[in-house]
C-alpha cells in the first residue's frame, strides 16, 4: 500500500504525520513505526502521528514515539498535527482534538507559507511529587524535572538514562527527564530525554510545560507565564493556579512548520 505523508517540526522536533482518515485502522505495526522513524534506514523523526475523523471533535491525534510504541501525549506534535489539519482545510483557526490523555484545544495564527504559530492546550495537573531537589508530574506524559546550574553541561544523556530506567520510575513505564537552568523571572532553559525516542531531542512540549511549572513550584510563585529555551528555539508555556492547588488552561506555544510531503510503500518498510 502506498502512504502519503507529511514531515512537520516544531522547534526541531520533527513528526511523520499521514491523514489516516480514510486508511485501515490498524496501519502501521510497531515495527513499521520504528523503521519509518529511524535517521538511517526510514524517514527519520523523533515520532510519527496518524490524523483520524471524530464525531465529537475536528480530528483524533494517535501519537507514536519513534522506538514505535503508542505514547499518550506530545506537546509538539500536538501543535504539528493542528498544522497538518488545519492544511486539510479542518476546522477554523481554533479546533478541539482528542487525542490519547483527552481533549485539546489548540489555535492556529500567523500562517505564512508552510508555517504558522500554534498554541495548545495541555491536560491540567493537580498533583505533583517533590523529593531530592526534583519535581515529577505530568502533563499528558510523565516528567521528572531537575534544577541545575548550567544546563550546557549537563549529562542529559547518562543521567537521563539513568532516572528514566530507574527502579522508580521503570515499573509504571519509565518518565521523560528535564534538566532546567533558571535564566530569570519567567526565562528558563531546558535540555530533556524522551523516552521512547531514548535520547535527547531538539525540543519536548510537555516537558517545557513541566519544567515551567517546576520552576513555578520551586521558587517563581507569582508567575504563571514562561519564556522556555530549548535546542531547537523558543516555547512559550502560560498556566492558572487554582485555589484547588491545580495548575489549568496550560497552554504551549512556538512556531510549526511543514518540511516536506512524501509517498511511502509500506511494504518495503524496513521494520526494526
Amino acid at each position: 500500500m502506498l502512504v502519503n505523508f507529511s514531515k512537520f517540526e516544531g522547534t526541531g522536533n520533527d513528526f511523520i504525520v499521514i491523514d489516516a482518515r480514510e486508511l485501515p485502522v490498524q496501519l502501521l505495526t510497531k515495527g513499521q513505526v520504528a523503521g519509518l522513524c529511524d535517521r538511517h534506514r526510514g524517514i527519520g523523526s523523533d515520532g510519527l502521528m496518524l490524523l483520524y475523523s471524530h464525531p465529537d471533535y475536528d480530528f483524533r491525534m494517535v501519537y507514536y514515539n519513534s522506538d514505535g510504541g503508542e505514547a499518550e501525549m506530545c506537546g509538539n506534535g500536538a501543535r504539528c498535527i493542528t498544522l497538518f489539519a488545519d492544511m486539510l482545510g479542518i476546522g477554523g483557526d481554533a479546533k478541539r482534538f482528542i487525542g490519547r490523555d483527552g481533549e485539546h484545544a489548540a489555535i492556529v495564527t500567523r500562517r505564512n507559507g508552510s508555517e504558522a504559530m500554534v498554541e495548545v492546550g495541555i491536560t491540567d495537573v493537580c498533583g505533583y511529587e517533590y523529593g531530592d531537589g526534583a519535581f515529577f508530574l505530568n502533563t499528558g506524559v510523565p516528567h521528572y524535572v531537575e534544577f541545575v546550574n548550567n544546563v550546557l553541561t549537563a549529562d542529559v544523556f547518562d543521567r537521563g538514562r539513568e532516572i528514566r530506567y530507574s527502579e522508580k520510575y521503570l515499573p509504571s513505564g519509565g518518565t521523560n527527564v528535564n534538566f532546567v537552568q533558571i535564566l530569570g523571572d519567567g526565562r528558563i532553559k531546558v535540555r530533556t530525554y524522551e523516552r521512547g525516542v531514548e535520547g535527547e531531542t531538539l525540543a519536548c512540549g510537555t516537558g517545557a510545560a513541566a519544567s515551567a511549572i517546576a520552576t513555578h513550584l520551586y521558587g517563581q510563585k507569582g508567575v504563571c507565564r514562561y519564556e522556555v529555551e530549548v535546542e531547537g528555539g523558543l516555547l512559550e508555556v502560560g498556566f492558572v493556579y487554582t485555589d484547588d492547588n491545580c495548575f489549568r488552561n496550560i497552554t504551549l506555544k512556538g512556531p510549526a512548520r511543514k518540511v516536506f510531503d512524501g509517498t511511502v510503500r509500506i511494504s518495503e518498510i524496513r521494520e526494526e
